[in-house]
């Protein structure tokens, strides 16, 4: 159960006196000091290596080199000098009496292999004990995704990712570290330079120093937030070094993946002339019909439309601009950064695109030797505009309106007019434009950090830090919906001059309306940090940290409604009719939320080999009720390094390091809806009484849970990191055991339905998450040509351990043992090739020859609910997985990116019929009287159960595996030689072609892989979304 911990309790007052006496004990060891110079290199071409850190073992505090690589600093004759530099194996040099180090780092296998960020500060890798990944900001940056999430795809162990849609403004990728752990929210909790609250999604590439993912016991420290894991972001600082300026320029090229193939006229004509065949009726095209459809020859009567190809364009573009200063002094460190995004829609006149300006601050001054300030500014506007009646997942979007729309009608009429609409009042080459009217989300945010460092001159190793930020946002909609018309012709109707004569039709909303609303948040954070670290005598060293964090928010919402404007030319509220009549708004209440955390860390190794972690967080959360608001969640972490052995080092010589690590940790997860504890009221109408009193009433809304508590993560992890052959080969790898209880869910199930009942949420399911993950690097370098290769991959599957069950279901229906948001499917398991078939197998009334064959699971002899069998697979792939390889020879660059995905099914069916068209996939090769031998089932309208199964596509004829390996990224680059550079005083030029979902390997035809469903939890997809796209971009960046 958690417990509350009080600032004032025992433990914390030894914690804290444990400090204290550490640091008293440090006076002893200090020594006489004299001045060491040097120069830091690179061991590859030796260039001077700028920023390098130089830190003397066992104490803190040090410096760095400047521009052309020196550095001086104080140390006694016989102290151990560590110089490390990110990209860079750390190395060790002892002050002699010279006083003088010339100093060749070699190159790491990656670019973060030696600093990890992690929770609230950094650490070394080699005494890492958790599971961490990490990709730097260059390697992002080699995807040309405005969307930072989906650059992330195949780069990160442990990290799924989920290229869902590419709408401009909404292509956010779905996110899951070690797959799905819980039956609420997954996400994993993101964190930008130490602040929460900050999404990843529309951060500048450009600004991105390193990404890193806490995947087990580290994440601990972020107690109730964490439970999904965390995603560090760091942004660039300053650097030591004379002002840098780059641009960096980008142009791109988009078109969808993959759209369905859809019947053209004549196809669709044979299809309908079938099922009216199956129904026992006339057909309703002649031959000569279909005839025409094929030839064209009759553009009025007989038109064959393809609906994608008259709505979609060939490619739309992305624009992307950013400029950035970066250089520094001793005393004061600046990176400043500007950028500009652009993302055109895919329709043709298309009302749907999406624009961006950021801007980035980050500033570094030492105000004295012990006193250093970093003051951080962000902000940017995000325009996302849409057709008036949108494009997103109902059933009046577009994308729907492109699945039901018949080929045997024109997008347009031989005269330009548009043609007619389909079901809903839908013409998707009006509707995608701005003649229905425009939707404007515009976002404003800014974003604040003020940091306060300070070193304790009297106790060594003992600093404190404060931070304070704050975070503004403002969204303003807006919605002007009006009017659009369509043009039908009956077949018969012409005017004087023969010309068939066209009937304007009009369609959505019968007059003008007007929706505005504004969203107004904020965000505080307050944190203030203890930090010592201490050696004794340079085997046992010591590292400590800890804080306490205020985390607070608030927001509120209102909206105004208008309509019977005089003319849709106004599009502002003032020019809306009858103030009285049909005009309105609405305001959510002014919502605050808070949490207060106090949490640690300790840190110990003895000579760099035994390693232990020790990390907790007790954090007060307001959506629980008094009593409960406090959790404590702890986590330890163990670690080996064999190759620090003598036995090891003796012995095993192509192993250079060898670690193995172990940890469990227990994280919260409060990320429910507030305050379910309370009774919930809402304002109902009113009446009258007694002729003249007009009485307001309210209702219960919600029936409360007071003993709503938290959803606890037991987390275990063991693992292994090695570095073999000169330290150019790295291998890592984990297993993992997750834990989830207390999950908050409906115990409806167990409830008969004649009770009238419906329970509060309560915390009672359990769900099991178990997998594996890997990693192998190599580097190397032969002549001129330096290259790498990574290999990455990561299996989690989820079980439900306990879940309220309808009593009675038989075991193959049940939830329990099956992974999370299963579902249950008829089993197809042929077709009825003749009527001698149809009367072999249990069947639904009315199955014919042609229709599918489901499965009698129970044996009664019929077809029903109790035949449904629950799957053993979600739309979320069980395995995950990404090759990279990088090559330089001389000036010339590339880098590939492949990825792919098993583990994944989804359902994927259409309209047919009178209700939409038919994909070809499943036009040809169907069953038909001279074809009974035929895979695929027969025509049929939605009407037909043997199609529907039960009223929905729940049959597993429908579910496809959705296993794919895709390129997803491909970059070719040449730099100018330095010699050219000079002439004109710049530092670097850069010129690339890139490219992004450049080809994709699976089963499926008319549909992406990673397409969503339709809705959360929904088993079906029929390309309601907007499509994944294929991205072509060139792009260059100027460094002065």
């Amino acid at each position: 159960m958690p417990k509350k911990i009080s600032l004032h309790s025992p433990r914390l007052k030894r914690v804290l006196l444990f400090v204290f006496f550490c640091g008293f004990g440090s006076f002893c060891f200090a020594q006489g000091t004299e001045t060491v110079t040097g120069t830091v290199l690179s061991s590859v071409d030796g260039t001077p290596l700028t920023g390098a850190s130089i830190t003397i073992k066992g104490k803190t505090g040090g410096t760095t080199t400047d521009a052309s690589g020196k550095f001086s600093i104080k140390a006694a004759k016989g102290a151990v000098l560590t110089i490390s530099n990110v990209g860079y194996l750390d190395q060790d040099a002892v002050v002699t009496s010279e006083g003088v180090l010339n100093i060749a780092l070699q190159p790491s296998v990656n670019s973060l292999e030696q600093v990890v960020v992690v929770g609230y500060g950094t650490q070394k890798k080699a005494t890492l004990t958790g599971s961490v990944a990490e990709v730097s900001g260059n390697e992002i940056r080699k995807s040309p995704a405005p969307n930072v999430s989906n650059s992330l795809v195949g780069r990160l162990p442990g990290l799924v990712v989920v290229s869902r849609t590419g709408e401009p403004g909404n292509d956010a990728s779905l996110l899951r570290i070690r797959g799905v752990n819980t039956l609420g929210d997954n996400s994993p909790l993101i964190i930008v330079d130490g602040i929460q609250n900050r999404g990843l999604d529309r951060i500048d590439p450009a600004s991105i120093e390193s990404i890193t993912v806490l995947k087990d016991a580290s994440a601990a420290i972020y107690g109730s937030e964490a439970a999904n894991g965390v995603i560090l972001v760091t942004t660039k600082r300053g650097k030591l070094g004379i002002p840098q300026i780059q641009i960096s320029l980008n142009q791109g090229w988009n078109q969808p993946t993959v759209l369905p193939k859809m019947a053209d006229a004549a196809s669709y004509a044979q299809m309908i002339n079938e099922i009216k065949l199956y129904q026992g009726q006339p057909p309703k095209y002649t031959d000569e019909d279909i005839q025409k459809y094929k030839d064209g020859s009759d553009p009025w009567g007989h038109p064959n439309t393809d609906w994608f190809k008259a709505v979609i364009k060939p490619w739309s573009i992305q624009q992307y601009a950013n400029i950035s200063l970066r250089g520094g002094t001793d005393k004061v460190k600046y990176f400043v950064s500007g950028g500009t995004n652009f993302e055109d829609g895919i329709f043709y006149h298309s009302a749907n695109y999406y624009s961006q300006v950021d801007f980035r601050s980050n500033m570094d001054a030492s105000i004295s030797k012990n006193i250093h300030l970093s003051v951080d500014f962000s902000g940017g506007q995000h325009n996302a505009h849409y057709p008036g009646t949108g494009i997103g997942g109902d059933a009046l979007n577009t994308w729907w309106a492109l699945n039901r729309q018949y080929p045997y009608l024109p997008a347009y009429w031989p005269n330009g007019l548009p043609g007619p609409d389909v079901e809903y009042g839908q013409n998707p080459v009006l509707t995608t434009t701005n003649a229905t009217g425009y939707l404007l989300d515009k976002t404003y945010l800014l974003q604040s950090n003020l940091k306060l460092d300070i070193t304790i001159p009297w106790i060594d190793g003992l600093s404190l830090s404060g931070t304070a930020s704050y975070d503004k946002s403002i969204l303003n909609h807006k919605q002007f919906e009006k009017p659009w018309y369509v043009y039908t012709w009956d077949g018969t109707s012409y005017d004087a001059d023969n010309v068939p004569l066209l009937v304007k039709g009009q369609r959505g909303v019968s007059d003008a309306r007007l929706w505005q609303g504004m969203t107004d948040g904020n965000s505080t954070t307050l944190r203030g940090l203890i930090n010592y670290q201490h050696s004794i005598n340079t085997q046992h060293n010591i590292k400590v940290l800890l804080g306490v964090e205020r985390i607070s928010g608030a927001s509120m919402n209102f909206n105004a409604f208008r309509r019977y404007f005089t003319s849709t030319a106004i599009d502002q509220m003032f020019a809306g009719g009858n103030l009285l009549k049909d005009n309105g708004g609405s305001a959510d209440p002014y919502l605050n939320n808070a949490r207060l955390s106090y949490f640690g860390r300790l840190n110990y190794d003895y000579e760099g080999k035994y390693l232990a972690e020790f990390v907790f967080r007790e954090d007060g959360s307001y959506v629980f009720p008094s009593g409960s608001q406090f959790g404590f969640f702890p986590g330890i972490s163990l670690g080996w390094r064999v190759s620090e052995e003598n036995f090891w080092k003796q012995s095993i010589h192509f192993i250079n390091d060898l670690k193995i690590r172990g940890s469990w940790g227990q994280t919260g997860n409060d990320r429910i809806a507030p305050y379910q504890f309370a009774d919930n009221f809402a304002y109902n109408g009113n009446y009258t009484f007694n002729q003249n009193v007009v009485v307001n009433t309210t209702s219960q809304v919600r029936v409360p849970n007071p003993n709503i508590t938290w959803e606890v993560a037991n987390q275990s992890n063991i693992g292994f990191d090695a570095q073999l052959l000169q330290n150019k080969l790295s291998v890592s790898a984990d297993y993992f055991y997750n834990v989830r209880s207390n999950i908050l869910w409906w115990k409806n199930a167990s409830i008969p339905a004649t009770a009238g009942l419906s329970l509060p949420q309560q915390n009672f399911a359990k769900v099991a998450n178990e997998g594996f993950e890997f990693q192998l690097g190599y580097q190397n370098k032969i002549g001129e040509l330096t290259y790498s290769l990574s290999i990455n991959g990561s299996y989690a599957k989820n079980k439900i351990l306990n879940w309220d069950e309808t009593p009675g279901i038989p075991d193959y229906q049940k939830t329990t043992g099956h992974p999370m948001n299963s579902h249950l499917y008829y089993q197809a398991i042929g077709i009825f090739r003749d009527q001698a078939a149809v009367d072999k197998y249990p069947h639904w009334a009315g199955a014919q020859p042609g229709d599918i064959i489901f499965k009698d699971v129970n044996g009664d002899g019929k077809i029903d609910g109790l035949d449904l069998v629950r799957d053993y697979k979600t739309d979320i792939p069980t395995f995950t997985g990404g090759l990279s390889l990088n090559l330089e020879y001389k000036n010339i660059d590339l880098s590939l990116l492949v990825q792919g995905a098993t583990g994944a099914e989804r359902a994927y069916t259409e309209f047919s019929g009178e209700a939409g068209n038919f994909r070809m996939d499943n036009v040809i090769g169907r069953w038909t009287p001279e074809n009974i031998d035929a895979k695929k089932p027969r025509a049929w309208n939605r009407t037909s159960q043997y199609w529907m199964a039960d009223g929905w596509p729940n049959n597993t004829y429908w579910v496809r595996n959705s296993d794919y390996m895709r390129l997803k990224n491909l970059e070719i680059g040449y730099s100018l030689p330095q010699t050219f550079l000079k002439r004109f005083g710049l530092e670097a030029f850069r010129v690339y072609a890139s490219g992004l979902n450049l080809l994709t390997l699976t089963g499926l035809k008319d549909f992406d892989p990673e397409s969503p469903n339709t809705a959360p939890g929904s088993i079906w997809v029929n390309s309601q979304v907007y499509p994944l796209n294929k991205t072509l971009s060139f792009g260059l960046t100027v460094t002065f």
